[in-house]
């Protein structure tokens, strides 16, 4: 049983859909949710095949063409390109964002999920840091953000402690599942929270 919830929640918090939550929530939680339906789909859309489904595709062609062994990329040293992709396809998302003149909160949040990867790039080196974690701190800071600066379109309280259980969810998934160990854990939350929370702070 536990088993089947620990790759469940690692299944749906994915490091390749944490950014379109991230996009979701200031969409339709925030003060955006006020913008035109179709708009935010668009908006929302385009995110996610920028970020999910044009690094899965790339994954796939990596794996295909031997360059990985295994999709799940347990493997620290089959992380560096995934990491590259990743760090590519933010960057184009982040360059949408300022095209459709997204608010500077949002445009930081998607750079803080840059630098979120880069860092991970560079620790992968000699270290395996927790992607999974990583976007779930980057949740809850964006939550965090919302909350304090009001731009919240209702009271986030308990949906931000709904993220909090999540964190905690997700990251003791990992370490049952034996992927990670508790500093990989910790060490990938703090950098996915910090880096949006302070990437946020300074240019929204």
């Amino acid at each position: 049983m536990m088993q089947h919830i620990s790759r469940f929640m690692s299944g749906i918090f994915s490091p390749l859909l944490t950014p379109s939550y991230g996009v979701f929530l200031a969409l339709w939680v925030s003060i955006l949710c006020y913008q035109q339906l179709g708009t935010r789909l668009v908006v929302m859309l385009i995110i996610f095949g920028i970020t999910c489904v044009i690094p899965m595709i790339a994954i796939g062609l990596l794996h295909n063409f031997k360059l990985i062994e295994d999709r799940s990329l347990d493997e620290r040293k089959e992380r560096h390109l995934p990491y590259i992709i990743a760090i590519l396809c933010h960057t184009a998302a982040t360059i949408y964002l300022v095209n459709v003149h997204a608010p500077s909160w949002l445009v930081a949040f998607m750079g803080g999920v840059i630098l979120t990867c880069t860092i991970s790039l560079f620790v992968n080196i000699w270290w395996k840091i927790s992607a999974h974690c990583a976007g779930t701190g980057g949740l809850l800071a964006l939550l965090f953000f919302l909350h304090s600066e009001g731009l919240e379109a209702f009271d986030l309280f308990w949906l931000i402690c709904i993220a909090i259980i999540i964190c905690g969810v997700v990251g003791s998934a990992r370490i049952y599942e034996e992927r990670h160990t508790f500093w990989q854990v910790a060490a990938g939350f703090i950098n996915g929270y910090y880096s949006v929370k302070i990437l946020m702070n300074l240019f929204a």
